[in-house]
């Protein structure tokens, strides 16, 4: 039996499945030549045998699956990834692009889902926080008591508050002289004239004159603020303050937030939220300063890692045999209709015609024929 293969005859097997291929026409690139040789035979034979591969690979589907984790698992990562193949992945795939329209407008959708879903109608916050933590969390921050002092200081013994305070007296001693010269009756009016006749002879506004005393005492009554506030919002306090304060919310539903957002569907404060997060992380993303934590983060990170096998870096994000074993039966209709698909039975063709094309296996049949 002679042996000859061509590229003119078309042998492609019609299938219900279907993936892309990269031979044209859904054609294979050699076919057997049905006029130089006692074709059907060859012809039926790699027939024959893509029908037999593609029932085979069927049949072990699974256990294959479960065989290439075992193999994959046991191999050490740094084998097949690098310092320099991670870092490059990160920088280019991630930081490098912006995320697309797509991705953000899901995430506003889904924020608007979990946001607005009628659930939290009935879900206190309570449930969302376990009460030791923001104890934990209360004694944490009042103990700093050098960072909370220097919290009021920066508050409270700056120019900007020194001015609403100066606004703030001014405006109530003024109310206060207005009310009451106003209920006086004749000794009212008597302190408004002892009022236009003291701003005659001083040529100074009284207005301007309190504003200014205030304006130079105002030092002084901000460092008397400031020491008030140290002495009364001891650590303890603010302890006390932070739990008080969480005893008055937490019973109320978390559907309670709703309160602060504005949900306008077109420009509500989903949208802002999300496009203020987005040009934060736009500007991050490309800077200097984040890529050199990147790569300091990622050095650190497979430094840590590099002599481990690919189950171990599995293990550490709960994915371990029994995981991939109750996964393989959801992708197994993947790798099924894959292996049905005309694209794999195209390229098992090609492949099988080339092999019957070598000089030494068509010698090898042509001996047998003999």
């Amino acid at each position: 039996m002679t042996a000859n293969i061509s590229s003119n005859t078309t042998s492609a097997k019609p299938s219900n499945h279907s993936m892309p291929n990269t031979s044209q026409d859904n054609k294979p690139s050699h076919d057997v030549n049905k006029e130089q040789l006692p074709i059907s035979s060859l012809y039926e034979l790699i027939e024959a045998q893509i029908d037999f591969m593609q029932q085979w690979l069927l049949q072990q589907a699974e256990p294959l699956a479960n065989e290439a984790w075992q193999w994959l698992s046991a191999q050490p990562m740094s084998r097949y990834l690098s310092y320099e193949d991670l870092q490059r992945l990160i920088n280019d795939w991630l930081l490098s692009q912006p995320m697309t329209e797509v991705m953000r407008t899901d995430i506003r959708t889904i924020l608007q889902t979990v946001i607005y879903h009628p659930v939290n109608d009935n879900v206190p916050l309570a449930d969302l926080v376990d009460e030791t933590q923001v104890h934990t969390l209360a004694n944490y921050i009042g103990s700093h008591q050098q960072q909370r002092n220097g919290l009021i200081h920066a508050l409270i013994g700056n120019d900007t508050f020194a001015d609403l305070l100066t606004r703030t007296l001014y405006h109530a001693i003024n109310d206060f002289m207005e009310s009451t010269l106003d209920k006086a009756g004749g000794v009212g009016k008597l302190m408004k004239m002892g009022r236009s006749s003291f701003e005659k002879a001083t040529n100074r506004n009284l207005d301007e004159k309190l504003q200014t005393y205030l304006h130079r005492n105002i030092k002084d009554l901000t460092n008397k603020a400031e020491a008030n506030a140290q002495a009364h919002l001891s650590n303890d306090e603010v302890s006390r303050l932070l739990v008080m304060g969480w005893a008055r919310i937490k019973d109320q539903p978390v559907s309670q937030l709703k309160t602060y957002l504005d949900n306008d569907p077109d420009n509500g404060s989903i949208h802002h939220i999300e496009a203020s997060v987005q040009q934060s992380y736009n500007r991050l993303r490309l800077s200097p300063y984040l890529r050199s934590l990147v790569a300091a983060s990622v050095e650190t990170w497979y430094d840590n890692h590099q002599a481990d096998t690919i189950a171990a870096l599995a293990a550490s994000v709960n994915i371990d045999e029994l995981a991939v074993s109750k996964l393989t039966p959801t992708l197994l209709p993947i790798i099924n209709d894959a292996i049905n698909s005309e694209w794999l039975s195209v390229h098992m063709r090609d492949m099988l015609q080339a092999f019957y094309r070598q000089p030494n296996i068509q010698q090898a049949l042509a001996k047998k024929d003999e």
